[in-house]
């Protein structure tokens, strides 16, 4: 899916990166908008994925179940490839 859905024309994201494909890899996820405002649906998935605070950042083990959770809160949320660690 190419484009987000934004609640307002001039907010949020006009398309999402694309990565590589699910279970590849580790993903850094940081949170960059309020789960304030929005369904319970959206706060109790940002919740799931580890989120307390804008800004937070937490890394996970890529899979289809986890782009399910980030394709419901994408228009809170960057995604990008975690960093190899030593």
């Amino acid at each position: 899916m190419a484009r987000t859905f934004v609640w307002h024309p001039t907010r949020g994201p006009k398309t999402t990166d694309k990565l590589q494909p699910a279970g590849s890899g580790r993903v850094e996820i940081k949170q960059v908008r309020s789960k304030i405002g929005h369904s319970w649906r959206m706060r109790r998935t940002l919740e799931a994925l580890g989120l307390r605070h804008p800004h937070d950042v937490v890394i996970h083990q890529d899979s289809p179940a986890l782009r399910g959770q980030i394709k419901r809160v994408r228009h809170l949320v960057t995604i990008s490839p975690a960093k190899k660690e030593a």
